[in-house]
């Protein structure tokens, strides 16, 4: 079965190496959070040694600053550089128009926040992140809650048709805990039709602190497969 998958860790490095391309001197760089964007900082971190960039990572959670620093990337903060001139991160699934579910790594509001700032957004996957709708095979949206609310947006979600189940630790009694503090709800609806009404429907769910749906956020996305990397543009409005 390894040998099977082993191409897909080979086509998000690919993907993640065409992404850093991107990074310029003197470039301030969001850097995303889970395993196919931690491909991009161990890819940037060695761009900037072979190339001797000056360059300022700003991480979307605990887990990209520690590798952030492990690679030699110096970090900073919003209030120091409020404006971010590319990030990298990866997605969970990728429709035809760019849109996305995020958040299997429990950092998306985070990831949300620092791509607002963006002035480019490049999202790096394999193709099996790829669907022609958001939400295919029963893939949920992770909402961050705030942990007083989990009841009352567990009830507001199922009222809105999805199927809400609170995330549970691995090697650890008791919810998963964001870097904010939050707990994280799972929520499927099944193919979802509309992807920003859900998304505003869900914001304005009391408690609700952000959702896995990044819609029209994405400027870039480099899709490995087995052979090549292919690149779909999007441009913004």
């Amino acid at each position: 079965m390894k040998a099977e998958n082993a191409w897909i860790e080979d086509a998000k490095r690919n993907a993640a190496l065409e992404a850093v391309k991107h990074v310029k001197d003197r470039f301030t760089v969001g850097l995303g959070s889970g395993s196919t964007a931690a491909y991009a900082i161990k890819a940037l971190g060695e761009k900037l040694k072979r190339e001797r960039l000056t360059v300022l990572g700003l991480p979307t959670s605990y887990q990209a600053f520690l590798l952030a620093v492990d690679q030699g990337i110096a970090v900073t903060t919003l209030e120091e550089h409020p404006v971010i001139n590319v990030t990298i991160d990866g997605a969970d699934q990728i429709d035809p128009r760019l849109n996305l579910i995020k958040g299997m790594g429990a950092a998306l509001a985070r990831e949300k926040i620092v791509a607002s700032a963006s002035k480019q957004n490049i999202i790096i996957a394999d193709e099996n992140k790829k669907v022609q709708v958001l939400g295919e095979n029963n893939h949920p949206v992770p909402i961050e809650v705030l942990p007083f609310a989990l009841s009352i947006v567990k009830r507001k979600i199922e009222a809105a048709g999805g199927v809400p189940v609170v995330r549970e630790g691995k090697g650890k009694l008791g919810p998963v805990i964001t870097d904010n503090g939050n707990a994280l709800i799972d929520a499927v609806f099944g193919p979802i039709k509309d992807a920003a009404a859900l998304e505003q429907q869900l914001k304005m769910i009391p408690g609700v602190v952000e959702t896995g749906l990044f819609i029209e956020s994405t400027d870039i996305v480099y899709v490995g497969t087995h052979s090549a990397v292919a690149k779909t543009e999007r441009k913004r409005k």
